[in-house]
């Protein structure tokens, strides 16, 4: 009976059978024809801009937002301060992470393959209050830097996102900050081993000093709010704020038309902690080139900058003479166009905006990284240091130096004399090297020239050393053969800006008592920003005029009588 059943229910000519199979299918296609013919319809077109889903910054609990707020839309092309020329059909801006430091807020903006160009007159930042769909409040940014745009600190708990025009609704969605002080800022896949390099900020570990690498490790995602989605690998080494890790197969060798170019690295702490805790990121690992059998430089120079462009065009062109072939300028947040500045050397310099604050020592590692497939040497040295080879009968260039080195040498030292404002009020119209002469007698500590590729895995690093692999060691180099001349303690006007927000790491401002007998402070001047009054003649024990008279001598231009880096100067000398 039950067999029989089947059977005629399922015949072909039983109506019942019929409309089972076939009706639901009719009924499902019907709809889908007629609601196509009303959408699309030129008379009524629902679907003006095409969906185009955005990243989102990872975050716990992020507060409900619109329907609308999950596409991308586009930037009105008729704000009267745009070329509309151009505007491609619908370009779109993404904000694809935004960090809050204890002064700005930086967004990370992502543009179409041919950008918008904008200016910060064009553009405003824009403010949602906790759990609101709409702006409240609307102010000019403070810069912006291709795709960085810092905008003043929003009020606690608000999104922040971008606007064109105040009256125009239409924008990216908006974003929650991230909090500086926890946070993976920066990630790269070393080419040499294939691992991760993840730079963390609040991993709190002690200086110079290997922290336990089985307490970390990496993780590999999206969205770090549901772990079970992450890919995970093991820490290999952990010192300061650098992590490195074995890079899983998946994010080395991805799948073609994959989403792998948004993924992020973070690091979580395993022990002590159930369930482990992620740290938020914004670190999406590119990789660094492979270092060469031969490599193009003999010698490379590596600094970190905050508006510092006008001392920029001495340091590179006095260093091009002694043997810098390249140069790595970290901008770490200056708005004093030094991009300009750059762009109009007539050397290879290039510029890498670093905005993470108090961050030297993560980004020396970095640029370590990066410089390492093209120089054979890279001096980590800042803007008012000079290499100056006091025997030039000698030796010619430090080129010259370190080919004297053996294989197993992998960094050299060289003292440092720290130069005083020698008796001036004002800055010196010729540059520094022509300008201070008088130093102390005694050189406070040395700076380091090392080979990329003796550094410990780790990148430990602390005042410009490095800890280096085994089988390498260090030598001190003789005075009289090389020494770096610091023009530290310049007139007031100069010093006074280089302590506010110091890009190194020991020392924040002048009102942070942090640290107050460190030598990154000036001897006796305490916390304030008062100038002492008898600055220009502090740091005086020695008048030296080496430099300066070897500097007025090789670039001072005939016909001129400027130097080579004054206004009107600038001929190149190789």
């Amino acid at each position: 009976m039950k067999d029989h059943h089947r059977r005629k229910r399922s015949g072909g000519g039983d109506l019942y059978g019929w409309w089972r199979r076939w009706g639901r299918f009719f009924l499902f296609s019907l709809s889908i024809f007629l609601f196509s013919s009303f959408a699309f319809s030129p008379s009524l077109r629902i679907f003006r801009e095409s969906f185009r889903p955005v990243l989102l910054s990872t975050w716990r609990n992020p507060p409900p937002l619109s329907a609308s707020s999950t596409t991308t839309t586009t930037i009105s092309d008729d704000h009267p301060t745009i070329d509309r020329r151009l505007l491609s059909p619908h370009p779109s801006l993404e904000i694809r992470d935004a960090v809050n430091f204890p002064d700005q807020t930086l967004l990370f903006l992502k543009h179409p393959p041919n950008p918008l160009e904008f200016t910060k007159h064009a553009i405003h930042c824009a403010y949602y209050p906790p759990s609101s769909t709409s702006s409240s409040l609307h102010l000019p940014p403070i810069s912006i830097d291709a795709q960085i745009l810092r905008c003043p600190t929003p009020p606690r708990g608000f999104l922040v996102s971008v606007s064109f025009d105040r009256s125009d609704g239409r924008h990216p969605p908006p974003s929650r900050p991230h909090q500086w002080h926890s946070l993976a800022y920066e990630a790269v896949i070393d080419s040499k081993d294939s691992t991760t390099v993840v730079f963390v900020k609040g991993l709190n570990l002690r200086p110079e000093r290997l922290a336990d690498a089985s307490r970390f490790a990496c993780v590999y995602g999206w969205d770090f709010s549901r772990p079970r989605y992450l890919l995970t690998s093991d820490a290999l080494s952990v010192a300061q704020e650098i992590v490195r890790c074995r890079t899983p197969l998946s994010v080395l060798n991805p799948k073609p038309n994959s989403t792998s170019s948004v993924i992020k690295a973070s690091v979580i702490f395993k022990r002590f902690r159930a369930p482990p805790l992620v740290v938020p990121s914004v670190a999406r690992p590119a990789p660094v080139p492979p270092a060469r059998r031969r490599r193009a430089h003999a010698l490379c120079a590596c600094t970190m900058v905050r508006n510092q462009a006008r001392f920029l065009r001495e340091w590179v062109t006095y260093h091009a003479r002694v043997g810098v072939e390249r140069w790595f300028v970290y901008d770490n947040n200056s708005d004093d166009d030094i991009k300009a500045t750059v762009d109009s050397m007539a050397f290879n310099v290039t510029r890498h905006p670093w905005p993470w604050i108090k961050t030297q020592e993560a980004g020396f590692a970095h640029c370590a990284l990066r410089a390492r497939a093209a120089c054979e040497w890279v001096a980590f040295i800042d803007v008012d240091e000079f290499l100056h080879l006091p025997n030039r009968t000698a030796v010619a260039s430090m080129r010259e130096v370190l080919a004297e080195q053996p294989d197993d040498v992998g960094e050299v030292r060289a003292s440092c004399h720290s130069f005083g404002p020698s008796g001036r009020k004002r800055a010196p119209a010729r540059g520094v090297t022509a300008g201070y002469t008088c130093r102390m007698a005694s050189p406070e500590r040395h700076k380091s020239i090392v080979r990329p590729e003796a550094l410990d895995d780790s990148l430990m690093n602390v005042v410009h050393h490095f800890h280096l692999r085994e089988g390498f060691g260090y030598v001190n180099l003789e005075r009289s053969a090389v020494v770096i001349n610091h023009y530290k303690y310049q007139v007031w006007e100069v010093f006074k800006e280089k302590f506010y927000r110091r890009v190194a790491t020991y020392v924040a401002d002048w009102h942070d008592k942090e640290n107050e007998g460190s030598k990154d402070r000036a001897p006796g001047l305490g916390t304030e920003a008062v100038e002492p009054p008898d600055w220009a003649g502090r740091f005086c024990e020695v008048h030296d005029t080496g430099l300066r008279d070897w500097v007025i001598r090789e670039f001072t231009e005939p016909g001129t009588g400027r130097l080579a880096w004054e206004v009107g100067g600038g001929r190149r000398r190789d």
